[in-house]
């Protein structure tokens, strides 16, 4: 094992985007037992700081893997496709047009069962796209058309985070 090496690599799995979840947390317990940094208190503070750093970054590795979000823009990083979010935010106009429908269907949405039901539409969507997703990185060899998509997988993600929070404050404002 090496610091520098690719989260798959320290983890000992395919360089894909279809993982078992239970295999990542399993590759993590077995890493965070062999870098620990309290296997290394006899042996000084140098080692321990070693130890330290790779605990980090086997906690940084396993928070990339295991969400299947996060390991999707890394693969695509991996792949020559950076996502460059912050400054490449086109979008299919189809996609476009979904979004502000939605963002109305939140706005009008009178009550906890309409929001929930138009969460439960936004994790459907999602949950296609992550097949694409799996499909263009691991069979069809496409991280730039991979990394749109994840594009539109952070957009929901963030959408689905403000109907969490208009579920929230419709729960707040309802008599108990």
């Amino acid at each position: 094992m090496r610091l520098d090496d690719d989260d798959f690599s320290l983890f000992g799995l395919p360089q894909r985007q279809d993982q078992n979840r239970a295999d990542i947390d399993a590759c993590w317990k077995r890493l965070q037992t062999q870098v620990h940094p309290d296997r290394f208190a006899s042996e000084g503070a140098a080692a321990q700081r070693l130890a330290m750093q790779w605990a980090v970054r086997v906690n940084e590795a396993h928070q990339r893997l295991r969400d299947p979000l996060k390991r999707a823009a890394y693969l695509c990083e991996l792949r020559g496709a950076p996502l460059r979010s912050q400054e490449n935010t086109r979008m299919p106009v189809a996609f476009l047009m979904e979004q502000m429908s939605w963002r109305e269907a939140l706005d009008d949405a009178p009550d906890a069962a309409a929001v929930q039901a138009l969460d439960e539409q936004i994790a459907e969507r999602e949950r296609a796209l992550l097949v694409e997703v799996q499909i263009l990185l691991d069979q069809k060899h496409e991280p730039e058309a991979a990394a749109e998509q994840v594009r539109a997988l952070m957009f929901l993600a963030k959408f689905r985070a403000d109907i969490a929070r208009r579920l929230d404050a419709l729960d707040a404002s309802s008599p108990l």
